[in-house]
């Protein structure tokens, strides 16, 4: 397995080591209790920090997939949990389909766009390359409550043509047989700009929830780089982590 990670992608560097960890302790190389490699041997490989290392270690040993002992190593937890990762990511058509509440599409607009450089590092494209972009403005009866960007990468073959009114992640796996496997997050507070006050029905400067999501296939490739602003008086985000004994 080859232990790498992006210096040039969007994506936190301590977000990719932590991702690299998870899929070693899955791997046939590790996955019996192998020591890892030496951290300060594993940073300059990575190229990084031994802090960043040190802080998605951190989180493996918490979650017990790894244990570590000074003066001997890090090693994979042979009897570790099957699964500590979060399993509560969905669509925003599903979150609010759980919670029975029907939604609305106040916008929704598709065009082909130039992406910006985040989008372009993320897909890994040429930066003139154009991508399908959809905008949708959602809520309820009462109101909008997110408005979304989604890019899509090209070699999905999206036309434009496809029905965006169906939750996206069921469209992609039925019309193109992708299946939606991974998501990565970051999910911060921001003052509403004027155009997003606008859009969202408050005042400028308001706080709005901010949650940039990085969507990945089966095959741990980049599918979607989506960004969602949240109304934080009409949505609370909710992660449900399952420990399994």
């Amino acid at each position: 397995m080859k232990i790498r990670i992006d210096h040039n992608s969007p994506i936190p560097l301590h977000h990719q080591v932590e991702s690299l960890l998870r899929a070693l302790i899955d791997s046939s190389d590790y996955k019996d209790g192998k020591l890892l490699p030496n951290e300060v041997d594993l940073a300059k490989q990575l190229g990084i920090s031994r802090t960043t290392l040190r802080q998605a270690i951190n989180k493996l040993v918490y979650e017990e997939l790894l244990i570590r002992k000074k003066g001997i190593g890090t090693w994979v937890n042979e009897s570790r949990p099957i699964s500590s990762k979060s399993k509560n990511w969905l669509s925003f058509s599903q979150e609010m389909a759980a919670r029975g509440i029907p939604i609305r599409n106040f916008e929704l607009h598709i065009s082909w766009v130039i992406p910006d450089d985040q989008v372009v590092k993320f897909f890994s494209i040429k930066s003139n390359t154009k991508v399908l972009k959809l905008v949708r403005l959602r809520g309820t009866n009462d109101g909008p409550i997110v408005y979304f960007e989604s890019f899509f990468h090209p070699s999905i073959g999206l036309t434009g043509d496809e029905d965006f009114k169906k939750p996206l992640y069921e469209m992609l796996e039925e019309n193109f047989s992708i299946i939606s496997y991974k998501s990565q997050e970051e999910i911060s507070a921001k003052s509403a700009t004027k155009f997003i006050a606008e859009k969202l029905e408050i005042n400028e400067g308001y706080p709005v929830l901010f949650r940039k999501r990085f969507v990945y296939d089966k095959d741990d490739k980049p599918i979607e780089f989506n960004t969602g602003y949240y109304k934080s008086d009409s949505f609370t985000y909710t992660v449900e982590s399952i420990r399994e004994l």
